[in-house]
């Protein structure tokens, strides 16, 4: 009895005691590379936080008033406004997306830090879609990101000084992103045209994704000559980036209930709205499909360039599915479509399932030949075909709005059916078999004796 008592006394001294509870907790990296080496400090799958969700709740309103801008006034000048609004929005989810894969704590910084960048981002919401219109709303908008931007790499370098395992790169990060910004002190300028303020804007844009990619790749890695280098966590990663994506699947369905376009009964426009759906529900299926492989390897573990790659394919799907699904609910609300908003709809949806491509592409299949029914590029060739289509729908004049949203909704449909069947093993039923329907009791064998 006493070893009993004292073997449970050594077993419960042995455990690690809790961690004490604290408003403010010491920010840990909580994966990193060391000599090249993946390191974790828990093995246990991370899912995204509670206030990370609740930050994609905000980007619902704001994904949308920038489409409904757009399809309010289709042109060319409104898709660069579009683009270039749209841009910097993500960039500011990005930040937090990096900084909460890496630092995630949940404490009352990090939830102080989430709810400071979005009241700024309500700032950037409101101003963004007048931008062009008022220097006013110019200097807010451009004010709001680079304070949001500044708060969350501020972040990173005060998180740097707590964990050396991202201490380089973090601080790296920080420089080169504090003087990109200051690309855009120009656009407070009045008396600056606003074709020069399109340019800064574009070149600010283009010139801080660059330093990202080279912030975090592996050259940056070779001339610091670092022991201990950033890492993600491949996991959180994937999910953050498929939210904000059915963020904006939520755009194709939102505009088809509120206000009730499609009533009274059974109706053209109840039509278009069931087609609406059908087209998000396809897109979805799409990219949780992948590119269909049994066995695969994600775009992001497979090699640099490739991850790289995946991360900012999202942005030009994300801008065109966004705006292609905006038009397509809006098709409830009128008889026809005029010529730039079918450009809209068609380019939006072409250019998205075109995107979807290349995602899938980059993963890479590891099933041997004649595993499934056809090989991955082939199965994927529908993709860039049938975008392509879309996107060339406009070119006939005579179709009205109802028939372009079933010749699109049709061709994805097949598409979707096309990348089921030929993904299928080498082999496969159309029907499985089912076995072992009945209670166990009904498949007891007899005895001799007649009893079971």
């Amino acid at each position: 009895m006493a070893e009993n008592t004292a073997e449970r006394t050594d077993t419960q001294s042995s455990r690690p005691e809790p961690k004490k509870r604290a408003l403010f907790r010491q920010p840990l990296a909580l994966q990193w590379f060391e000599n090249g080496v993946l390191k974790k400090r828990c093995d246990e799958e991370r899912q995204a936080g509670r206030f990370e969700l609740f930050l994609d709740l905000l980007y619902v309103a704001i994904l949308a008033s920038f489409a409904d801008g757009l399809a309010e006034h289709p042109s060319g000048v409104q898709v660069v406004k579009y683009i270039l609004i749209l841009a910097p929005s993500w960039h500011i989810w990005s930040d937090l997306r990096e900084l909460m894969n890496s630092f995630y704590n949940d404490d009352l910084g990090q939830r102080i830090l989430i709810l400071w960048i979005m009241a700024v981002l309500v700032v950037y919401g409101n101003n963004a879609v007048v931008v062009d219109e008022d220097i006013t709303a110019m200097r807010s908008t451009v004010g709001a990101y680079m304070t949001a931007r500044l708060s969350a790499n501020t972040a990173h370098l005060f998180y740097s000084f707590s964990s050396y395992h991202h201490r380089a790169q973090q601080r790296l990060w920080f420089v080169c992103s504090f003087f990109a910004l200051l690309i855009y002190v120009p656009l407070y300028v009045e008396s600056l045209s606003l074709r020069s303020k399109i340019a800064v804007a574009a070149v600010g844009i283009i010139v801080e994704e660059c330093l990202w990619v080279f912030c975090y790749s592996p050259v940056a890695k070779r001339l610091m000559r670092t022991t201990y280098t950033t890492a993600a966590d491949i996991g959180h990663e994937i999910d953050r980036f498929a939210a904000f994506y059915i963020i904006v699947l939520g755009e194709f369905l939102y505009a088809i209930i509120v206000g009730h376009p499609a009533a009274v009964g059974f109706n053209v426009r109840l039509l278009r709205a069931i087609w609406t759906l059908i087209i998000a529900f396809c897109f979805n299926w799409l990219y949780v499909h992948n590119d269909g492989s049994l066995e695969y390897e994600h775009a992001i573990r497979h090699n640099i360039i490739t991850a790289f790659a995946w991360v900012m394919m999202h942005l030009p799907l994300v801008a065109s599915m966004l705006v292609g699904g905006h038009v397509a609910a809006a098709s409830t609300k009128t008889d026809e479509l005029e010529g730039a908003e079918l450009w809209l709809l068609c380019g939006g949806l072409g250019i998205g399932i075109i995107c979807l491509y290349v995602i899938a592409v980059l993963h890479r299949s590891d099933d041997p030949p004649g595993t499934l029914m056809l090989s991955k590029h082939i199965r994927l060739l529908f993709r860039p075909v049938i975008g392509i289509i879309i996107i060339c729908l406009p070119l006939s004049p005579d179709l009205g709005a109802t028939a372009f949203l079933s010749i699109i909704m049709a061709l994805i449909v097949a598409c979707v059916i096309w990348e089921n069947v030929t993904s299928l093993q080498c082999g496969a039923k159309i029907w499985e078999k089912w076995e072992n329907t009945g209670y166990p009791e009904d498949y007891r064998i007899p005895r001799e004796d007649g009893k079971c």
